[in-house]
């Protein structure tokens, strides 16, 4: 499949979040150069602006979830222009906002997937499993939820965006980074039997090991999305997140994670979520996440 062409979608709300601030995200990624940076290495890349949904309302959950409806609402904006740049032969990136935003950009690529025949895998690099519920949720917020209602599990109006619900099955992702769990989401991750490589497991057998057991399997037919939420860096390095979890991969790791991704020529599509510029220190957390996406796309110490 040819990358040579990239669209950014920024998506600019925190709707899903515990916290304000991710809605400032895209912003940040283009100050931080991520148009010319990625043009840099051969790419071209078109900046499609910012897609448009309701203001956060900031209110409490109703039924075990804060803002479903302008959750349904960003989601379907988000479902409805990943689809189109994925059908036009583009790459996409979507620039977050928060994680929920992923029910509607892997649903679009689970839709792209069926409609061409391939096989989907997707990388989860995050702190967190985003495997609540209603029923399981501390909080309300339903950025904790988007793998859950890929999976099918959740409303009726998120599990069916792509127009078959589930949208995915558990056996397609794979949690790079993983540290800190809901204690009802343990249950629902463990009877989901998701493949989860927790901080633990990546620093009993190191980041190549689990990046080899995360990519086992990758070839030509198959659709590889990346779904990477800031926070799954340890905050020493980017601060720039509203659920910072002390343990994280460092940098190195974080390098490696990324080129080891590159090196499939798999990749087809990516989310950049949870960047959130109000706890950032001078721009630092998105010029990293710049950093490891230029990494993403094939820069490299030395010509491989």
């Amino acid at each position: 499949m040819s990358r040579k062409t990239i669209s950014l979608i920024g998506v600019p709300t925190d709707i899903g979040a515990g916290h304000r601030g991710a809605a400032m995200g895209p912003e940040a990624l283009r100050v931080a150069n991520l148009a010319a940076k990625l043009e840099r290495r051969g790419l071209k890349v078109i900046d499609r602006g910012n897609l448009h949904g309701p203001l956060n309302p900031w209110q409490p959950p109703e039924h075990g979830y804060r803002h479903l409806d302008e959750v349904v609402a960003w989601n379907t904006a988000v479902y409805t222009a990943v689809h189109q740049e994925l059908q036009a032969g583009r790459l996409p990136i979507m620039l977050g906002g928060d994680h929920c935003l992923a029910i509607g950009s892997i649903s679009a690529v689970a839709r792209h997937c069926h409609d061409e025949g391939k096989q989907l895998r997707v990388l989860w690099l995050d702190a967190h499993t985003d495997f609540n519920t209603a029923q399981a949720t501390p909080t309300g917020n339903i950025h904790g939820m988007p793998v859950a209602c890929l999976c099918g599990i959740g409303p009726a109006e998120l599990t069916g965006l792509s127009g078959h619900a589930p949208a995915t099955t558990p056996d397609v992702f794979r949690y790079i980074g993983i540290r800190s769990v809901d204690e009802g989401e343990k249950r629902m991750v463990r009877s989901a039997d998701l493949q989860v490589h927790d901080m633990r497991h990546i620093d009993e057998v190191g980041m190549k090991r689990v990046m080899e057991e995360a990519l086992a399997g990758i070839e030509g037919n198959i659709h590889l999305h990346v779904s990477f939420d800031v926070d799954f860096l340890d905050p020493s390095i980017a601060p720039g997140v509203g659920t910072t979890v002390r343990g994280g991969p460092n940098y190195r790791e974080a390098q490696l994670c990324m080129e080891m991704i590159a090196d499939t020529g798999c990749m087809a599509s990516l989310d950049i979520v949870e960047l959130n510029p109000a706890f950032d220190k001078r721009n630092q957390t998105a010029k990293l996440a710049v950093d490891l996406v230029e990494s993403l796309f094939g820069k490299s110490t030395l010509i491989r």
